[in-house]
């Protein structure tokens, strides 16, 4: 099973595929209808073709139309396909105004828009009703019930057609709880009937919390199944890892982690990432600064104090140094309680103008400056507050990890979870840092700084 990021599966990159390569063609079929001019034909034709595929496809994601679990009414899909195709005509009319060389011509884009929703919706429809009769590419059977286990079968049942998987049941150790319901479906078995369901419900891999059933397996047994059947065994934390985006740390042990693929940072990833980093903030700067401008007085006019805030955050191997962020709160918002977690939704602290700048993030732009000198890095685990930091680590195992790489603007935690401050909501997020740090590299890092645009865009996340 092919999932990259925590998200991305083979169905979904062959429907954007499949997505870039109709719009493509309708683009095309749009030109033969309405051009007979022969030097509009060949590469320069498809680079144009391909530029609004790439725009439209972006317009598509941002609008969930990539989001599987999200496509289940036909109406819904012809109204966001087409309230994507106006939005990529508008940002398409503005990159012709200042780029005239890249248009296609008049009245083209009308036709394609055309031939793509027909395509396109033609396609998705088509994609569906295959999702649905095509029977499911492997079928699982999870040993044990923890909250991990649970939370994993959540994941997969609600994302079944994506992934074309299949949950059996689960096992549990205690014979008295077969029967007993747990999701869709419930216990369907002890340790001791996993070969006959395996045999009789033709599992494909039997998922193992080893918290669960360590010391209750039949080694010998499970070997047979698996040199004579075929059937293959793996460890509950990295099926959970593959399918929802996150390393559980519950009952996780130092030894997964130091014997598991991945957390490498070598020299190539620190200067590439580092180089991005440097080359994010230095346009970051640029582009905003009179936005900053405009924003500080906004504060300072707002409410008494000064416009910018700083305070201690814990960076890189516990090193503590200083974040810089438009004040969004009272002054004295601390004067009397310390140091506290910020609260979700309506926080009496914070100020009128203050709740917009979270709203738009727009808060965070002097931490450009962080980045520049190297505190931060543009993708990260958010830093969090000294005061915090040493009661957290005590609370959650392997808190401290998320210290071993520089603190991001963004993260992978921030555009996967919820907005939260709590210890459970650092737990949460500790197993998206821990996810991250394991996957790092450019191309994450890209892909975090795309879905942090339309976590902004549509306003959720953390």
């Amino acid at each position: 099973m092919f999932v990259l990021f925590g998200g991305v599966t083979w169905r979904s990159a062959l429907l954007v595929l499949m997505d870039h390569a109709l719009i493509v063609l309708g683009v095309v079929a749009a030109v033969i209808v309405r051009q007979t001019d022969p030097a509009m034909f060949g590469w320069p034709l498809i680079l144009r073709a391909v530029l609004i595929a790439c725009v439209l496809q972006l317009v598509l994601h941002y609008c969930d139309l990539y989001d599987l679990r999200s496509l289940r009414d036909r109406r819904d899909l012809i109204v966001g396909v087409l309230q994507a195709l106006g939005a990529a005509s508008a940002i398409l009319a503005l990159l012709y105004y200042w780029i005239p060389v890249l248009s296609i011509g008049r009245g083209v884009f009308f036709i394609a828009a055309v031939f793509i929703l027909v395509l396109i919706t033609s396609w998705r429809l088509g994609f569906e009703w295959l999702s649905v009769r095509v029977g499911p590419a492997e079928r699982l059977l999870i040993v044990g019930t923890s909250s991990a286990a649970v939370d994993l079968a959540r994941e997969l049942y609600s994302r079944r057609h994506e992934l074309g998987v299949e949950l059996v049941g689960f096992i549990d150790a205690d014979e008295s709880r077969v029967g007993a319901p747990v999701l869709n479906p419930g216990v369907v078995g002890s340790i001791k009937d996993i070969p006959r369901i395996v045999g009789d419900r033709r599992v494909d891999r039997v998922v193992v919390s080893l918290a669960d059933a360590r010391g209750k397996f039949s080694m010998e047994t499970l070997l047979q199944m698996k040199l004579q059947d075929g059937v293959r065994f793996d460890h509950l934390a990295s099926v959970y890892e593959e399918f929802t985006g996150k390393i559980a740390v519950e009952n996780l042990r130092p030894s997964y982690l130091i014997f598991s693929e991945g957390f490498r940072k070598t020299r190539t990833l620190a200067a590439a990432k580092r180089s991005l980093d440097i080359v994010v903030a230095c346009l970051g700067l640029l582009l905003t600064w009179p936005l900053m401008l405009v924003v500080g007085a906004l504060v300072r006019m707002t409410s008494p104090g000064p416009a910018l805030y700083h305070q201690k955050r814990v960076g890189q191997r516990g090193h503590v140094f200083t974040v810089h962020k438009f004040r969004s709160m009272r002054q004295d918002a601390e004067a009397k309680t310390g140091a506290v977690w910020a609260k979700a939704g309506a926080d009496p602290r914070v100020t009128p103008i203050g709740q917009w700048l979270r709203r738009l993030r727009l808060d965070e732009l002097p931490q450009f400056w962080n980045v520049l000198v190297g505190d931060m890095s543009f993708v990260g685990p958010r830093p969090e507050r000294p005061e915090f930091v040493a009661d957290l680590s005590q609370q959650i195992p392997f808190y401290g990890e998320r210290h071993t790489v520089r603190p991001g603007i963004t993260g992978w935690a921030q555009v996967r979870h919820r907005y939260g401050a709590s210890v459970e909501d650092s737990m949460q997020k500790l197993q998206f840092d821990l996810f991250y740090i394991k996957r790092m590299s450019v191309a994450f890092d890209l892909f975090i700084l795309l879905e942090t645009i339309k976590t902004v865009l549509v306003r959720r996340g953390s």
